[in-house]
């Protein structure tokens, strides 16, 4: 059974997922309409930054003690569909920075403290386990180089992901016998960033590499992320791993995008005749059916992750941790969902006709946006293999089943 404590969660969280969806629709016209200076600029503007600070949404899954909300994956994906339909990039600066906003639970309150009091805090980083972190009197000295930091150009903390050295070169290694690996941080003007985010979708990302060379971090500003003994914070936010919440986060994006996608195509249709066609687009009964069966996938897939990330929730309340079982359900529906959302937009595309390929209309962004989402590792198709392996009885053949 759990606790009086963890009984005393369940009250406020739906008020507080309430609450933080509403301030994200409060924003999305806001957003809506930085929409050109994001993509021009290649990231978020910071009178945008500014507002969705004042809004506090990056503090979603921050914990309480540092005035955060400890919000249930769910919600989380709620609330990034609805930034994602207003801007792709928005969203997804969003869920990266929420995802990595859960390493303060895995620091000293005072660290945590000094790294996401502020206002402005935000912590980015890097793909993979890319740096080399050598053990040294207080820390360690570190050199590595990593890509793909969404949000890097906004945030105020860079982590990187660096396998352990002792000091005479050895790896350090687990009980288990893997390499270990602890995630470093570091303040933003401390690492080398590289201009290099120049890609075809979700280019407000602003996801730039960098790196250090040398470099000392005090054992302090270390974390190893998801191991429950490092864990300080009791709630049943941090039972999910970082990389199951990237999964909700990224998958609400992907729906956003959609949603984003198929109210641009009811907006269109009120006034577009097809070249040759005998009726409007409003008055087609084919348009209806299109319409129709993509609405009906979008919802689909939004219920189905909902419903995936809720009864998981449901359970790690009362048994205090994720089973396999729990893990494999939800990397299943982030996939399946991911990979939906990427269909439907491609649907619609087709759906508004040449009328999409023009960059003044919202259609040919969107597609970029939705298939570049469509090639991070949340999306991959060979989940479904981990997954089915699962389902076989056998062991996982990924960490990003974990």
């Amino acid at each position: 059974m759990p606790s009086a404590r963890h009984t005393a969660e369940l009250a406020p969280r739906e008020a507080q997922g309430a609450d933080a969806i509403a301030r994200a629709k409060a924003l999305a016209p806001i957003i809506r309409a930085a929409g050109p200076r994001i993509e021009a600029a290649r990231e978020l503007p910071s009178d945008l930054l500014a507002a969705m600070h004042d809004a506090g949404l990056f503090r979603l899954m921050l914990p309480r003690f540092l005035g955060g909300a400890e919000l249930p994956p769910m919600y989380l994906a709620e609330v990034t569909e609805i930034i994602a339909s207003a801007d792709g990039s928005t969203g997804w600066c969003l869920g990266q920075g929420s995802g990595c906003a859960m390493s303060a639970a895995y620091l000293d309150e005072p660290i945590a403290r000094q790294v996401f009091g502020p206002k402005n805090a935000v912590l980015s980083w890097g793909a993979g386990t890319a740096g080399k972190a050598v053990v040294t009197d207080g820390g360690y000295i570190v050199t590595g180089r990593w890509s793909f930091s969404s949000g890097s150009r906004h945030a105020t903390w860079i982590g990187g992901h660096s396998l352990v050295y002792e000091r005479d070169g050895s790896p350090r290694l687990w009980p288990g016998g893997q390499h270990a690996d602890r995630t470093m941080l570091f303040l933003r003007e401390q690492v080398a960033i590289e201009d290099d985010w120049r890609v075809m979708g979700l280019r407000g990302t602003g996801s730039d590499s960098y790196g250090v060379k040398e470099f000392f971090v005090p054992d302090r500003l270390t974390l190893n992320r998801d191991m429950d003994n490092e864990r300080r914070v009791d709630s049943t936010a941090y039972i999910f791993t970082t990389t199951l919440v990237y999964a909700a986060a990224f998958a609400g994006v992907a729906l956003g995008i959609a949603r984003g996608a198929l109210d641009d195509l009811h907006a269109l249709a009120q006034h577009k005749t097809a070249r040759g066609a005998p009726s409007s687009l409003r008055e087609s009964p084919v348009f209806h059916t299109v319409l129709a069966e993509l609405e009906g996938q979008y919802r689909a897939a939004r219920a189905y992750l909902q419903q995936s990330y809720a009864d998981v929730w449901r359970r790690a309340e009362v048994a205090r941790k994720l089973t396999l079982d729990d893990r494999a359900e939800l990397r299943l529906a982030a996939t399946y969902v991911s990979n939906q959302s990427v269909d439907v937009v491609t649907r619609v595309y087709r759906a508004a006709g040449s009328t999409a390929i023009f960059e003044v209309n919202p259609f040919e962004r969107r597609l970029r946006d939705s298939l570049a989402v469509s090639q991070q590792a949340q999306a991959r198709a060979t989940h479904y293999q981990t997954v089915g392996r699962h389902m076989m009885g056998l062991a996982p053949d990924s960490l990003m089943f974990m």
